[in-house]
């Protein structure tokens, strides 16, 4: 047995979890996969996301510190590494790295950083690849293709020349130089040719690989899907376990956002936006929403399953024993919430900050465990460093979910609050915003010159009601305020509060 333990970490991208089945006696994304793999060690169940856009998220979780101070506010403004990286400090300490998937976290890509496998820079597209035409061949598959049913239409498409052979009703293959589409359809390709279970199998090749070996040397091994990031293309058996009749109205569908702030009104997506804002009350009746819910949880079901064929290889092969798992997704999705949005902007509501979070470490972790202790992203790459005996040189902004898992003495002065931010969605916008959430789920939120917000998400979980329009709630808006001023001095945040206030 090494000494070190590898390293597994799967990484799903914008995945809708929170609200969706949590309360209103309808189906909910099937992850069937993933709950067991949580049964077997520490389950997170109030993790949050630090920031609502891949790019800083996922920077985030390589540097352990907040966008403000990495500096990838935006998903493409892209300043050079200065901070140090979890995967540069594995390998100077004897772990070779094996990445697979998505990059999206500033310049260069993963092959910049020790790592060999699958990377692309930027947002990237699989399918082509190299690695996926030869993946393909190998074993006798064609190149993905999916019948696609409905397109929601940013105007930045036309103006961009993006996908352009994406129309409603007919067979596509994306050939662009990144793969977001905002559409729905069905894979009619074998399931094997979609990104997911590409990537998943070429993680479970080097597995088998690295079983042969019979070395004591310690490896880490990343698997970071595409989805289920839209476009929602399932294959039709995962398409089959949902039926779109019986998904009722999400809660907040009909909310007509006069208590929100600017933010939670925009919507780049034709029809249901004018092109900023969306149109209410929504253009598309709730019998087209349930055909969209149903794609997007059966292809959260399709990619469950893709990274439970990584889980289960590692179990095959006796390489679990030894082995940290850590299963997380970047951020959440507001599909269908607030009004009725498709994609999640920069806004901060809870569909898009609360994300699913587990980790299995056999013989370390005891299985069958839950922690509802305020985590969030920027504890990913301190835990995975803890686990080999390392840490990063400089100060960050995460702490080792170790400290709860194992139920170390720092279990004691773990965080009983956390604080998110957003730059906004950047191409040309900023819009600076923070939430602070604390230990009894109050959760306060401001945006630079707009509405600031205030919940109860005990009693309000889906943000139905902003508590800051109240006058009686002055009070506990005022604490959380000044919650939120001490959260931005502990991170050495450079925006002041009083900035952010409305």
């Amino acid at each position: 047995m090494n000494r070190k333990p590898n390293i597994v970490y799967i990484l799903n991208d914008h995945q809708a979890w929170y609200g969706h089945g949590m309360a209103q006696g309808g189906p909910k994304p099937m992850r069937p996969n993933f709950e067991k793999f949580a049964a077997e060690g520490m389950e997170f169940t109030n993790a949050y996301c630090v920031t609502p856009m891949c790019g800083p998220a996922r920077r985030s979780m390589l540097t352990g510190l907040y966008p403000h101070t990495h500096g990838q506010v935006h998903n493409e403004n892209d300043p050079p590494y200065r901070h140090d990286v979890y995967l540069d400090i594995l390998a100077e300490n004897g772990y070779t790295n094996y990445y697979y998937g998505k990059w999206h976290a500033g310049p260069g890509c993963a092959y910049d950083h020790h790592c060999t496998g699958l990377s692309q820079s930027g947002y990237g597209n699989p399918y082509n690849t190299p690695e996926y035409a030869e993946y393909c061949k190998k074993r006798g598959l064609p190149r993905a293709q999916h019948m696609v049913e409905r397109v929601l239409r940013p105007d930045s498409y036309e103006n961009s020349h993006f996908f352009k052979k994406l129309k409603e009703g007919e067979l596509y293959q994306c050939e662009d130089y990144w793969c977001g589409e905002h559409a729905i359809g069905l894979t009619v390709t074998p399931k094997e040719t979609h990104e997911a279970f590409f990537l998943a199998n070429l993680a479970c090749d080097k597995l088998e690989e690295l079983a042969k070996q019979d070395s004591d040397e310690p490896w880490s091994l990343r698997v970071d899907f595409w989805g289920p990031h839209q476009p929602f293309f399932p294959t039709k058996e995962f398409a089959d376990l949902y039926d779109p009749e019986s998904i009722p109205m999400y809660p907040s569908f009909e909310n007509d956002l006069h208590d929100k702030p600017e933010n939670l009104t925009w919507e780049v997506s034709r029809p249901l936006g004018d092109g900023k804002h969306i149109i209410r009350p929504n253009p598309l009746p709730w019998s087209e929403w349930q055909k969209m819910l149903a794609r997007c949880y059966a292809h959260i079901t399709m990619v469950d399953a893709a990274g439970g064929l990584v889980v289960d290889k590692l179990r095959e092969l006796g390489l679990d024993e030894n082995t940290i798992v850590i299963w997380t997704t970047d951020h959440g999705d507001a599909i269908a919430c607030q009004g009725g949005h498709f994609d999640k902007d920069s806004h901060m509501a809870q569909e898009v900050e609360r994300i699913p979070m587990a980790i299995r470490w056999p013989g370390s972790i005891q299985p069958g465990q839950t922690s509802d202790r305020l985590v969030f992203t920027c504890d990913l790459p301190v835990t995975m460093l803890d686990a080999a005996g390392l840490t990063f040189p400089e100060r960050v902004d995460g702490k080792s979910l170790l400290e709860l898992g194992c139920h170390r003495p720092g279990e004691k002065d773990w965080r009983t609050s956390l604080m998110c931010e957003t730059y906004g969605h950047g191409y040309g916008l900023t819009l600076l915003g923070r939430m602070v959430v604390d230990e009894n789920n109050i959760k306060y939120t401001c945006f630079e010159g707009q509405q600031d917000e205030l919940y109860d998400l005990n009693a309000d979980p889906y943000e139905m009601k902003n508590l800051a329009c109240l006058p009686e709630y002055d009070d506990l808006k005022q604490k959380m305020r000044q919650l939120l001023r001490q959260k931005q001095q502990e991170s050495c945040d450079p925006v002041p509060l009083k900035q952010l206030l409305p």
